[in-house]
């Protein structure tokens, strides 16, 4: 296994870990976790935790990008699990943050169906020996949903002292090219797809 590949699992391996930090139940075993103050914001140890563990698993992401370009390290396998531990990693996050109702549960579902609907595509042109590689829109959104995450995880600052509420701006935002990219890989790949029907 190369190097980039290493770098995308070395992303899945991290979820679990963030799971674990942000559901692990601190008041039930009186473990105080501290509060930052910054502004009429209050920033949790725990959210920065995650933040920093959230930001290591992207970083890897452009990393092994560069890294397999740089280097002519593209592979089928690597095409294949780049974007399942993107999915894997943000999804988790969302996932996470509706259910402690920090963000609404109608983009993070939407988000999650294009999701699937993409990886049905993906597995059925794949059995056909067709590899289809993440677009511009599809990168742009990854991109547009790890700024969301981040944000939310910052309980939106700097936005919040200007009383603009950027973070869930930016988790519609995300929805939408979620949605525009899905249409754009279904219209790529409608015809290998729906070519036996």
């Amino acid at each position: 296994m190369n190097l980039p590949n290493k770098l995308s699992c070395f992303r899945m391996l991290l979820v679990p870990l963030i799971v674990v930090v942000w559901i692990f139940p601190y008041a039930q075993l009186n473990i105080a976790v501290p509060e930052f103050e910054i502004g009429i914001v209050s920033l949790s140890l725990k959210n920065i935790i995650v933040l920093i563990l959230f930001a290591t698993a992207s970083f890897t992401d452009y990393l092994d990008g560069q890294i397999a370009r740089k280097n002519n390290l593209v592979t089928s396998f690597g095409k294949f699990i780049d974007p399942i531990a993107d999915k894997l990693l943000v999804n988790t996050m969302f996932v996470m943050f509706a259910c402690f109702g920090m963000v609404p549960i109608v983009p993070v579902i939407i988000m999650i169906w294009r999701d699937t609907i993409v990886d049905g595509l993906r597995m059925s042109t794949a059995s056909k020996g067709v590899v289809v590689a993440a677009g511009m829109l599809g990168k742009i959104k990854t991109v547009s949903q790890m700024i969301t995450i981040i944000l939310v995880l910052l309980n939106n600052l700097p936005f919040e002292l200007l009383r603009f509420p950027m973070s869930e701006f930016m988790l519609w935002f995300s929805m939408l090219v979620s949605v525009a990219s899905g249409i754009g890989y279904f219209m790529q790949m409608k015809d290998t797809v729906m070519e036996t029907m």
